[in-house]
């Protein structure tokens, strides 16, 4: 029977895929993503904070209005310079982890998962004492010399990127580190007795072959990043607004729900293009 089963191409009974086991997965999506998307959509379309006539206004509203779109393209850097600096600090910290012996390993590994342990508004209210103005960031860069006056870090983009590079970072590294375990050792160690410098070895073999895990790991700390409503709020303060905030301040302050809904599409819409840009890298990654 099994040998009729190849001779006619027909998958064996036991292949069969069951699609009704997706149906609770399915049923799940439909009542918490897609119903609520759908009633946000159709909020948008109203014309007035009431909701008492239909139309564009707060669409136009708020893609004609330099604030708001000023608001969107800063959502967007910072989902941008948060992957940029989880990169910079998490390659190395990768290329370490691999180079370290079992027992270490396990030791980094601890660390890097410990963040994820601890609640997120913990992290970024130290963050506001590390960043102050009498914080450790400023005592030290003073202690050094490197500076005679405190920095402004607080209600400072940069402020907030610091400390979304370390409350990102996990999610960089888990994904990064994965797939730089299954690298094949052997193909680093011919690059080298090939003659090639470490810097060449890097961008020309471990940089291509780790790609599918850096985009795993970008796309989480974007998606994370951009709609990261309490670290912005605190970190950022009233000097800095992003999407999360102005949704928050439309239907919880303002009570403009159609505004807000606008708002919370855009948020959607952005996170939805940085994650098809990500993916459309990963066209040219290589994997073992």
């Amino acid at each position: 029977m099994a040998a009729a089963a190849a001779t006619t191409g027909a998958a064996p009974a036991g292949d069969k895929v069951d699609w009704r086991l997706a149906t609770p997965l399915g049923l799940t999506y439909l009542v918490f993503f897609a119903a609520p998307f759908l009633i946000l959509l159709g909020i948008s379309f109203y014309a007035d904070a009431e909701q008492t006539r239909l139309g564009l206004d707060s669409w136009l509203k708020f893609y004609t209005d330099r604030f708001y779109l000023k608001v969107i393209w800063d959502t967007l850097k910072l989902g941008i310079f948060a992957v940029i600096a989880t990169t910079l600090l998490a390659y190395p910290l990768a290329l370490v982890y691999r180079a370290a012996s079992p027992t270490w390993q396990r030791v980094l590994l601890f660390i890097i998962l410990m963040p994820l342990l601890t609640s997120v508004v913990i992290r970024t209210f130290a963050w506001i004492v590390i960043l102050a103005r009498e914080g450790v960031v400023n005592q030290t860069l003073m202690g050094l010399g490197l500076t005679a006056t405190p920095l402004n870090l607080l209600q400072t983009e940069l402020g907030l990127v610091i400390a979304l590079t370390q409350i990102e970072m996990p999610l960089m590294l888990l994904p990064l580190l994965t797939i730089m375990n299954q690298m094949d050792q052997n193909l680093v160690d011919a690059s080298r007795a090939l003659g090639a410098s470490k810097w060449r070895t890097f961008f020309r073999v471990i940089l291509p072959l780790t790609l599918p895990g850096w985009i795993a790991g970008a796309t989480l700390v974007f998606a994370s990043a951009t709609t990261a409503f309490i670290s912005q709020s605190v970190i950022g303060g009233a000097r800095l607004v992003y999407l999360p905030s102005l949704i928050w301040q439309q239907s919880m302050v303002v009570y403009n729900w159609p505004f807000a809904a606008v708002a919370s599409l855009t948020l959607l819409f952005t996170v939805l293009a940085g994650i098809m840009a990500l993916s459309w890298l990963g066209r040219f990654a290589r994997t073992t």
